[in-house]
This record gives C-alpha cells, structure tokens and sequence, in this order.
C-alpha cells in the first residue's frame, strides 16, 4: 500500500517515479483499469472549491508529487516527499518501459496535430511505439464515442490524456471503465512540450523548483492561474495552524 501525504485534504501518494511506473505496470500486467492524477499546487486549490475535482483525488488509484508547492506543503507539515514527479517526467519514463514492452498506448488532447506530433517525438527517442491512435482534444460528442471505441478496441493499455484540469480528470473518471483494462494519466500541457511546440525549463530551474516562472515568463497569460500560488500558500499556512 502506497503511504500518502495529504496537503489540504488532497491524499498525494508518497512515490518515486520508478514506483509510480512499477504500479502502473503491475496495473497492467494485472488488467486492471486505473487513474493517475498529477498534483500540484494549482491542482490542489481548484479542488478546494471544485468538490467534484475534490473526490476524483480522493477515489484516484495514484496522485502524484507534480509541482514543487506540493514539495513545499509537505515539508511545512515536517513531512517530506521522496522526490518530485512531474508528469512529464513520469510520462516518459512510462512510455520507456511501454517500448520495451511493446504495451499498446494512446496519445489523447491538445491542439490539432500534438498528441501525433508528441508521440512521434517520443519514438525518435525510446523507439518504437506500439501506437494505437492518437487524437487532439477537440471532438464532437460523436467523434468522441468513436474516439473511446477505437482506445477500446485497439487494446489500449496506456492513455494519456491532455485537456486540461480539471477536464482531463472529469473524462477519465467519467470514461475509465468504458476503455477496457487501461491505466489512464493526465498529462496537462506534457504533450505540448513532447510535440516540441513549447520549451521546459532549464534542468536549473526544475532543480531549485523554479519551473512555475519559467512557464509564466514564457507564457504570461498563465498570470490569472498563477494566483492559485500565493492562495495555496496561505491556505497551507491557515491549516498548519489549524492542526
């Protein structure tokens, strides 16, 4: 059993990213369908006020360590996280070990050519993908049955999902049992940075925890979803307090 760390009654569980790909796969191996969410601080005050996004965390099979508020939260609390898990980062170590295995994955949301363009990148570098399809994250409510029927019938083992949160959280709670036995992520904007048509961070910045102005230097309409940050780090402290 995964031991947790919950910051603001979020259960975040408390893994590596090699552990967090090893359940993933046991998930697998066992044919078993499941649900990963990464948290972050932005995550985690949009559940605040977001009850529906509030019980997905809740019922997730794993929440991951994503951002490095979550980081921060924990050690306020004296407690410590074994490691950051950015989604990203898990993504790829997933799809390392999907190309080894030759486990069927689905590339899902994002702009019009992402989820192709992230999934052929992805190839140049682990190598060859068991690819069942890929499609971006705009789609009718027909185009998104034959979107679930061809996950489903393409024996998709692995779903990443990019719409956003807390959209992407709601499909795959809403969705999860209709794909067959497939472990399914939200990914946020991953994708993106997979296709190549954004940057991350300088490794620095990830390292000193910086990544979050990084993104906001480079996209600075991201302001608005910036001010989760200082809310997040005044509710923790109000909790602190609180206990």
């Amino acid at each position: 059993m995964t031991s947790t760390i919950h910051i603001l009654s979020v259960p975040i569980g408390n893994v590596t990213k090699e552990e967090a790909c090893a359940f993933a796969f046991k998930c697998i191996e066992e044919g078993r369908a499941a649900s990963i969410a990464t948290a972050n601080a932005e995550m985690v005050m949009r559940a605040q006020s977001d009850e529906e996004l509030a019980d997905i965390l809740r019922h997730a099979d794993l929440v991951v360590p994503d951002g490095a508020g979550v980081l921060w939260a924990a050690e306020q609390i004296g407690k410590q996280f074994k490691e950051r898990v950015a989604g990203i980062d898990l993504a790829c170590r997933l799809v390392g070990e999907a190309a080894l295995r030759q486990t069927p994955v689905y590339f899902f949301g994002g702009a019009e050519g992402v989820a192709r363009d992230a999934a052929a990148n992805l190839e140049k570098q682990v190598g060859k993908l068991h690819i069942v399809g890929t499609h971006s994250g705009f789609f009718t409510d027909e185009e998104e049955k034959q979107i679930i029927e061809e996950i489903r019938s393409g024996g998709t083992q692995l779903l990443f999902v990019a719409l956003g949160v807390p959209k992407q959280e709601k499909w795959i709670r809403d969705h999860l049992y209709e794909l067959g036995p497939c472990v399914c992520m939200g990914v946020g904007g991953s994708l993106d940075v997979l296709s190549g048509r954004l940057d991350r961070a300088p490794k620095w910045m990830q390292e000193h925890r910086l990544e979050w102005l990084y993104r906001l230097l480079k996209e600075p309409t991201r302001i608005k979803r910036m001010m989760a940050l200082p809310q997040f780090v005044a509710a923790v402290k109000r909790d602190k307090e609180a206990k």
